[in-house]
């Protein structure tokens, strides 16, 4: 592992290349007593490139998506960019919404590790990154329908809507007032029209909140609300879920990120390039209607996707 201060050097290459830190800017580090070490590896970088930076330290969350105290979410109102270096995510929340609305451009890093700074998804070619997101993008925005087969011999069959909604590209690259997204980064997402869900996913890599998985996980989804999930990390999945609207299917996701690896770290896990993930929760953030209070992703290796029935994600690949 590098010394401290070569990794606050790749932590102000990242504020200067990714986020494009201005030095008259203010930095804001938001943590929790799970990641104080690299928020503190961030919080020095900031101080050394901004007119000002702030470290601010919470109670960990409960799960992804729970928002934050007040006190730090009107903090995030007023920073130019906005670092959450947290266990559980921050991304969809209202606090970081509101933030992006006030102008702050904000990267949420939840379960962020030091060995990102070296090795995996952090250390990719973004623009790289961008143009994949872009290519999977430019299939996704005119769709209407997407159907996705999973299983050793793709027997899984899971059918969404998509019709209206458009993709979000989360580049890891934040250089404009109110652009958000993970870092390290790599995906294209969007909300799947509510209600539209229908089939089976066998979910063979990573949950957020469980990790790598020790078997695969099979979820059946009827009018886009997960009926159920097999095997004990399945009944975790149902748990952390509750009974309630966080159960609905919110998310569609393909990975872009060629560096990522295969960790049980969902924020990299997702990223991972011809994966695809599907999430539970909310989605109002970013052009759902749900509002449940948590957010679970699920991530699944060797998909193979098509928009309309052309092929996106096959062979581990994004088809341009």
């Amino acid at each position: 592992m590098e010394n401290f201060q070569e990794l606050v050097e790749i932590a102000k290459q990242l504020l200067k290349t990714n986020l494009n830190l201005q030095s008259q800017e203010t930095v804001l580090v938001v943590t929790d007593t799970t990641r104080t070490d690299i928020a503190q590896v961030f919080f020095e970088a900031g101080q050394a490139l901004a007119s000002e930076a702030q470290l601010l330290v919470m109670a960990p969350r409960t799960k992804s998506g729970e928002e934050p105290p007040v006190l730090v979410s009107e903090a995030m109102k007023h920073a130019d960019i906005v670092l959450c270096i947290t266990e559980h995510s921050l991304t969809h929340t209202n606090a970081r919404k509101e933030a992006s609305k006030r102008g702050a451009r904000v990267a949420t890093m939840p379960g962020v590790t030091m060995d990102m700074l070296t090795e995996g998804a952090l250390t990719a070619d973004y623009a790289e990154v961008k143009h994949l997101c872009q290519t999977v993008s430019e299939k996704l925005n005119p769709g209407k329908s997407v159907t996705i087969l999973t299983g050793e011999n793709k027997e899984y069959q899971l059918e969404l809507s998509i019709d209206g909604r458009k993709s979000i590209d989360s580049t890891g690259i934040f250089q404009n007032p109110g652009e958000s997204g993970n870092l390290p980064s790599g995906e294209s997402y969007l909300a799947p029209v509510e209600g539209t869900t229908n089939g089976q996913i066998l979910i063979n890599g990573s949950i957020s909140g469980i990790g790598k998985l020790s078997e695969p996980v099979l979820l059946t989804v009827k009018d886009g609300r997960l009926e159920d999930a097999t095997g004990e990390e399945g009944k975790k999945l149902l748990e952390m879920l509750g009974s309630g609207l966080g159960r609905s299917v919110g998310e569609l996701g393909i990975g872009t990120n060629p560096a990522a690896r295969v960790t049980g770290n969902i924020l990299e896990d997702e990223k991972v390039y011809g994966t695809i993930h599907v999430a539970f929760g909310t989605n109002i953030t970013f052009g759902g209607t749900v509002e449940a209070g948590v957010h679970i992703d699920c991530v699944v290796l060797k998909p193979e996707l098509s928009v309309d029935g052309e092929a996106v994600v096959k062979d581990e690949k994004v088809i341009a």
